[in-house]
């Protein structure tokens, strides 16, 4: 039969220009703002002095998208041409509508189009597919060893960490790549004939036969390499989960010889495709595939599943020892839980007010203020002019002050551009007026003032004082001591920016309009370093395009030495620079050498750690507090805080401070990107002072020790020794019931006596009760002083039972709110026009047992009302106190006169030695002018022994640390006896430091 003549369907040439026309203004707004992005991030870069990050990135994303473009639009290519080139030279058409022959005629009339255009668009769409996996490809180039071997191959942990993700990632673009030819040349083959449906059980043809063979042949022999490479990922089985991952007894005695049985059997089959492309006959292909399907069926699933069904699971306790060892002992290592100090703790439900007046580290320091609540307060008595805001949630840090050591509810006071109104709001105003933040807030967290109320009030407020450019540097007092010294108090990068936020400052007096600093100067213009300059057009135009904002371009306010500052927000400006870092959700200011500078915590991370648990990283930090950036929902199953990220609140300047400088990934991504930490020999005394132990990471190692802390295999199947993460009671300011859906409880930060260890230090701490139960079963804390860093300590409550069962935060919140003082209080929380607000519920061990503390808030029922403390209650044991202050709480709970007994604090009691007081803090004590030489004597003793603390740190000689440690100690005792005595102040937290 005759071949019908071709269909042609060929367009005007007005229409091909036309349609060419479209596609290059398509094109080139695509490509002009993505270019745009890539410029104006090539600019912020530059600013960072970080541009190896941007290239190095952006190059590996390039050749990732070139080698997996042409391995697949290449591999598509050649199929197709094979296909082409070995198509049949008469082709029988089936009737006078065959729709193949129609295609096959468009096809052939352009064929370059058809053949190149497909190819490049399948490559194109592959090659965008593979840029995001540009750390694992970098991860494999740089990797390191961990010095650690897996229990069942020996093979260095580096492999799976860095080499398996890599070997897995390229198979799976091979199978892509084959399965995408496969179709390809089997579409070709059916279009130009050499695939035929017609007659009794269709035709092939010769060449389509042995190019599909060999093709399929290609794709059972990967099938034998990931066979080979399955034997390793069976270390990160998930078969017997929630219990346990990691290979399981079927695992390594029916599935790993399976995986070499069925690699044998596809390198047979892989060979019998091969050889059957050169047979006239599909037979031996086809009974090759049978076969492998079989197997896979029966030896890879089959006899895995009896095998689980009738002899492991019986048996598992039995059985699965071994690898359940194995998954403890990987846990504790991922997860840092292998130095855990455990302590059996008596858990007493009574005590002597003797006992409790001689634990002064604990009770002198307890905190009064919930930093979750006070943002408003903050707000409405120290943030003065309405666009000065605070985060949502506020922060907590220690500083020294005199030579004590305190804990502090702080805060940057920030430009809060939502809070502009009328007139501010306009573009200049809201860009170029009110440009950035002015001030350090700090209040101590055991204090509250009770000396100013209002008049329809029954609380007291935080003794806040704000460092800012009206206050002389180091001015203010805190508790009768100097201020927190603040040398740049100015904030243009903080937590209330967002991407919309940008802010031209600096340019030319008389001519830029200038910043809003004080209501005496108005006319400041920025002199750091921060920010991108708009000096010429060209950056002008750049920026006007990418914010569509043509008044950065024709504005005459801008001109010489104007800067764009971008990307404010400080957890992005980490983000950005270090993008493979996994950050804490919860930055927080600190001032170090007299700048205000955010400090963010960042985690190094592994899902494809031998035997660990799987962790989903959003569930386990998950808790009541708000104001925090949530995580996203990753499968973790390693981590490492390897980093503390800096950000100048002056300038924006990002530093990278490596933790753990042999940590195995953070090695690796310094191979990445060499020079962008800072070893943790460059991190200064006073920096490491204010390093707190992450909470992110304490809540997953929290959610973890609940179950690791089992010493045996059989007690971790049967899990009756278990804990829980105890419900927060005091969320929504009511009580939790059994079975009600309410977030877990925070940590809290706490300056207290360590455990076992008899001295105050800053610290992270969590209740944890029975498995699914409200009684306490223990009480963790991480140490964040320099000393311990990282030191985790548990306490460990006997098995509970009647009579010695110590109540947790929900059964003890209960009984706060059904205690009658509470309730008959119709002033304080039943009256209409108070709301009622429960602050954080702190567990605190205090005389071998648990002293609980919740501070009660109360806030008016009007638009700008704020919360103010009014009351404290205090449960030990069966014993409650509800009182408007600490100490007459605990009189109440312990016997009169315990509460201002134990709220002063001893000597030594004050905090730690490891922070000694510098210029960036508090200055030493001053001297006398002669009118007491004793004292004077000890002032400089004091001084010089800091000097020699401080050359000492400088060259990392701990001899002389010890020293000088020494001297100072010797100094400050010699400074307390000169002092001339002092009247004892009165009762209650107004008038002491530890109330």
């Amino acid at each position: 039969m005759a071949t019908r003549p071709p269909v042609s369907l060929k367009l005007s040439r007005r229409s091909r220009i036309l349609l060419i026309i479209a596609a290059v203004i398509v094109l080139a707004l695509l490509a002009g703002v993505r270019l745009l992005d890539t410029y104006v991030d090539w600019l912020w870069f530059g600013e960072l002095q970080a541009r190896s990050v941007f290239t190095t990135e952006l190059v590996t994303r390039i050749v990732l998208f070139l080698a997996v473009g042409l391995l697949v639009g290449g591999a598509l290519a050649v199929s197709l041409l094979i296909a082409y080139r070995t198509r049949p030279v008469f082709v029988p058409v089936s009737g006078r509508d065959d729709p193949l022959s129609r295609y096959r005629s468009v096809i052939v009339s352009r064929i370059r189009l058809f053949g190149i255009g497909i190819p490049v668009l399948t490559g194109v769409i592959s090659g965008a597919s593979a840029t995001g996996d540009w750390q694992t490809i970098q991860l494999f180039l740089n990797g390191t060893s961990f010095g650690q071997k897996d229990p069942e191959f020996g093979i260095d942990l580096g492999f799976y960490a860095f080499s398996l993700p890599f070997v897995n990632w390229l198979l799976g673009w091979l199978f892509v790549t084959v399965v995408i030819s496969f179709f390809g040349a089997l579409i070709a083959h059916y279009i130009f004939g050499g695939i035929r449906l017609a007659g009794r059980g269709g035709q092939l043809a010769g060449p389509t036969r042995a190019q599909l063979a060999i093709t399929v042949g290609l794709f059972v022999l990967l099938k034998a390499v990931e066979y080979f490479f399955d034997r390793y990922n069976l270390l990160l089985s998930d078969r017997n989960m929630p219990l346990f991952n990691g290979a399981t007894y079927t695992d390594l005695n029916a599935v790993l010889p399976a995986k070499l049985i069925l690699l044998c059997i596809s390198v047979i089959c892989a060979i019998a495709f091969f050889a059957g492309a050169f047979l006239r006959n599909l037979q031996l292909p086809a009974i090759s595939l049978v076969l492998l399907i079989l197997s896979g069926v029966l030896v890879g699933v089959a006899w895995p599943a009896i095998l689980d069904q009738f002899s492991v699971k019986p048996n598992a306790n039995e059985k699965e020892a071994t690898s359940i060892q194995r998954n403890m002992d990987a846990t504790r290592s991922a997860y840092g839980l292998t130095n855990v100090k455990y302590e059996q703790y008596p858990g007493k439900t009574e005590t002597t007010a003797d006992a409790v007046k001689a634990d002064t580290g604990t009770v002198s320091n307890i905190r009064l203020l919930d930093p979750n609540i006070l943002s408003d307060t903050f707000t409405q008595r120290v943030g003065r002019e309405n666009f000065y805001g605070f985060p949502s949630k506020l922060d907590i840090d220690r500083y020294n002050i005199g030579g004590t050591v305190q804990d502090y509810i702080v805060a940057a006071k920030e430009m809060k551009t939502d809070g502009l109104t009328g007139n501010q709001n306009n573009w200049i105003n809201k860009h170029m007026v009110y440009t950035h933040g002015n001030g350090f807030v700090a209040a101590p967290a055991n204090t509250i003032d009770r000396a100013v109320k209002d008049s329809n009030s029954d609380g007291g407020y935080p003794i806040a004082t704000t460092s800012d450019t009206t206050t002389p540097a180091g001015a203010g007092s805190i508790n009768g001591q100097p201020g927190i010294k603040v040398d740049q108090p100015r904030i243009y990068y903080g937590e209330l920016t967002n991407q919309s936020d940008y802010a031209i400052v600096g340019g030319t007096p008389g001519k830029a309009p200038g910043e809003y600093d004080t209501d005496a100067q108005r006319g400041y213009l920025y002199q750091g370093k921060g920010g991108v300059s708009l000096d010429n057009w060209f950056n002008r135009l750049m920026f006007a395009a990418e914010y569509r904002e043509p008044k950065i371009l024709f504005s005459d306010a801008i001109g010489d030495g104007s800067k764009i500052m971008y990307n404010r927000e400080p957890r992005d400006r980490v983000a950005k620079v270090a993008p493979w870092l996994t950050l804490d959700g919860d930055p927080y200011p600190a001032v170090v050498n007299g700048r205000i500078q955010w400090i963010v915590d960042g985690y190094t991370t592994l899902d494809n750690y031998p035997y660990s648990q799987q962790t989903q990283l959003s569930e386990a930090t998950n808790d009541s507090l708000n104001g925090v950036t949530k995580q996203a929902n990753n499968s973790i199953n390693y981590i490492r805080n390897s980093v503390k990220a800096t950000v100048d609140a002056f300038d924006g300047t990002v530093t990278l401070y490596s933790i753990d400088d042999n940590e195995p990934v953070l090695k690796a991504w310094e191979n990445v990107f060499p020079g962008m930490v800072k070893p943790s020999s460059e991190i200064s005394p006073e920096l490491r002072s204010h390093f707190r132990y992450p909470e992110d990471l304490f809540k997953v190692q929290r959610e973890l020790l609940a179950r690791y802390h089992v010493d045996s295999p059989q007690e971790f199947y049967a899990q009756q020794a278990f804990w829980s993460v105890p419900q927060d009671p005091t969320e929504d300011g009511s009580s939790t019931t059994a079975g009600s859906n309410v977030a877990n409880q925070p940590g809290y930060y706490v300056l207290a006596n360590a455990a076992g260890e008899g001295r105050p230090t800053f610290q992270l701490t969590s209740a944890l009760t029975g498995l699914q139960r409200q009684y306490l079963s223990a009480w963790m804390s991480v140490s964040a002083d320099p000393q311990d860093y990282g030191t985790i300590r548990v306490l460990k409550l006997p098995p509970a039972s009647g009579a010695n069962q110590v109540d947790g935060p929900v059964q003890v919140q209960n009984r706060f709110q059904s205690d009658p003082r509470v309730a008959q209080d119709r002033t304080l929380l039943n009256n209409p026009n108070v709301i009622p607000i429960y602050g954080n519920l702190i567990t605190l061990p205090v005389a071998d047992g648990f002293l609980y503390v919740e501070p009660v808030y109360i806030r008016q029922r009007n638009q700008l009302s704020y919360p103010q403390l009014a009351r404290v209650l205090v449960s030990y044991g069966a014993k409650i106190g509800f009182a408007s202050t600490l100490n007459e709480a605990l009189d109440q709970v312990f016997g009169k006169g315990t509460g201002a007994a134990a709220t002063t604090p001893k000597e030594g009691d004050t905090g730690t030695t490891t922070t000694p007081p510098t210029s960036s803090t508090a200055a030493p004590p001053p001297s006398t002018g002669g009118s007491n030489p004793a004292m004077d004597k000890a002032v400089a003793d004091i001084q010089a022994a800091l000097a020699k603390l401080k050359a000492a740190q400088q060259s990392g000689n701990f001899a002389d640390q010890g020293a000088a440690l020494q001297a100072l100690d010797a100094a400050t005792k010699e400074y307390n006896s000169a002092k001339p005595a002092t009247p004892p102040a009165s009762g209650g937290p107004t008038s002491q430091p530890g109330g």
